[in-house]
């Protein structure tokens, strides 16, 4: 099967987002590893400009636009990070940016988005289609969309924080990472299963969104209307049209969390790791510490993916 992307892509994409995009750190913990039973190597994208992994994709699509699609703007629709990563992307080249959001997306994630100079939309999530929305904006300004996580560009430049994780770590026996839209998920395991081609890929979902996860039992896109799950980044309704070849033939499975697990590994992760993740970030994490892994994993990768977390809501873990 021919996939959206390959791992040449990712290589690319990594030298066109040098001047956006942040080589995060990677951490480890005495404790999660004692806890999870074998060596973890956290890849901390929660410490990325605007706290999240998507200035990767973000950036890699809008640096890749002529002068002219520039000028005439770009638009997205995100709960959050997204939305923040393509207001700062589109900020360093002077391009306009519009973001269709839910109205009920975190406060924080809102503020930041315009704090960055885009112009916001809101729209409600359980009676309006953001895509529609979307679509009307672009028919009448001719701007780009740069969508979440289904476009060549955005999966290759998520794929760098991958990239930039095993190239710090060396072999790993496994990686592991969120999936909302699959963006990351297939990105990260092009360039993994490239570079190694024994690691085993997985991919965490919270069970409230667990679309990917009915989609890879059932061979074919499965929709979970109104996904319900604190982890916000993680709701798309739908693996994405190109993400969903590429995880069903790289990724060994999609494991799933509840929001309770999730609630405990932020809580863990702040105390123990002294890190900041949200909980869309969280759930791989999480997949590991609650042992929904298979048995045999000594050494393994988790990309936290993001740190934006309402401070009201961490208050109440």
């Amino acid at each position: 099967m021919n996939l959206a992307i390959q791992a040449n892509d990712v290589r690319q994409a990594a030298e066109r987002i040098r001047p956006l995009a942040r080589r995060t750190p990677v951490f480890t913990c005495a404790g999660f590893d004692a806890r999870a039973g074998a060596r973890v190597f956290f890849k901390c994208e929660n410490l990325q400009r605007g706290g999240a992994f998507k200035i990767r994709g973000a950036a890699n699509l809008i640096l890749s636009l002529s002068a002219d699609a520039l000028q005439r703007g770009v638009v997205a629709y995100s709960s959050g990070n997204h939305a923040q990563a393509v207001a700062i992307a589109a900020k360093h080249v002077g391009a306009r940016a519009t973001i269709v959001m839910p109205e009920d997306a975190p406060r924080a994630k809102m503020e930041a988005t315009r704090a960055h100079g885009a112009a916001i939309v809101t729209y409600n999530r359980h009676t309006e289609v953001r895509e529609q929305i979307a679509a009307g904006i672009l028919q009448r300004t001719g701007a780009t969309l740069v969508p979440p996580f289904d476009h060549p560009l955005i999966m290759a430049g998520q794929g760098t924080a991958a990239l930039e994780l095993l190239e710090e770590s060396g072999p790993l026996d496994a990686l592991i990472t969120p999936v909302g839209g699959g963006g990351l998920l297939s990105g990260s395991a092009t360039i993994a299963k490239a570079m190694y081609p024994a690691i085993r890929v997985f991919g965490a979902e919270p069970e409230g969104a667990n679309d990917t996860f009915l989609s890879l039992q059932a061979g074919e896109r499965v929709t979970v209307p109104h996904p319900n799950t604190i982890a916000d980044g993680l709701r798309a309704p739908q693996p994405g049209a190109l993400t969903f070849p590429v995880v069903r033939q790289l990724a060994e499975a999609v494991v799933l969390v509840s929001d309770d697990e999730i609630r405990q590994t932020v809580k863990f992760l702040l105390l123990r790791l002294k890190v900041l993740v949200e909980p869309s970030g969280a759930v791989p994490a999480a997949a590991v510490l609650f042992g929904k892994l298979p048995p045999g994993i000594g050494s393994l990768g988790v990309i936290l993916s993001g740190g934006n977390v309402d401070f009201e809501e961490l208050a109440k873990y």
